[in-house]
Formats: C-alpha cells, structure tokens, sequence
C-alpha cells in the first residue's frame, strides 16, 4: 500500500449526487449502465458509466443517492464519455455493490 499525504487526499473530490437517469449500454464490453447523476447547484448535472447491472435494476436506481469522484479527467467507454467515477466495492463474487450514504443528504456533499 502506499500512503499518500492529507494534503492529496483533499484534492480528491468525492462528492454525493443523485442519479435522475439510467439508460442501458450495450456498447459496453461488460454489461454496465449509463448514468446521469445531479451534484446540487454548485456542480450540476454528470454522466458516467458503471458497472451495476447484476446487482441493481435500473428503475431502482433512480432517484438513489451514490458517492462519485467528480475531479478525474473525462473518460472515452466505447461511443460514450464519462465525465464521473461513481464508487463501488465487490461483493464475494466480485460484482459491484454502490457506496451510498445511509441517510439523505445535500447532492454535492464532499465526503471528508
């Protein structure tokens, strides 16, 4: 492992937003779902891609609240552009469970 400072920790933005649209993504080598996710006012609207199909259905998926890195550069997957890395962990089987708060909070919250 390697350890990093607090001071590059707080540049990662690790934001909560929630996710107002989920459209299949066919175009995706592993099944996976597009995104669009609401960070509050300050932030906006971003999309990203993920890969949550074994685990969520896409009508239970919206209006859930999900933590996301926002800072990292914009991602080309297949013919779409992922402008957010939204946080998961494996489950024993290595499908992706999403990291959520447990209670509902301001979209755009940074996680500290």
């Amino acid at each position: 492992m390697n350890e990093i400072s607090w001071k590059d920790f707080e540049q990662v933005e690790l934001r909560v937003g929630t996710i107002t649209e989920v459209k299949d993504f066919p175009e995706a080598r592993k099944p996976a779902y597009k995104l669009e996710i609401d960070f509050g006012k300050e932030i906006g609207f971003k999309k990203s891609s993920a890969q949550i199909t074994e685990h969520y259905k896409k009508e239970d998926l919206i209006g859930r609240q999900i933590i996301a890195v926002i800072n990292f550069p914009s991602k080309q997957i297949g013919p779409f552009i992922s402008e957010c890395l939204v946080t998961g962990l494996p489950d024993s089987e290595g499908r992706v469970v999403l990291i959520s708060p447990d209670q509902k909070v301001e979209n755009g919250s940074k996680l500290y």
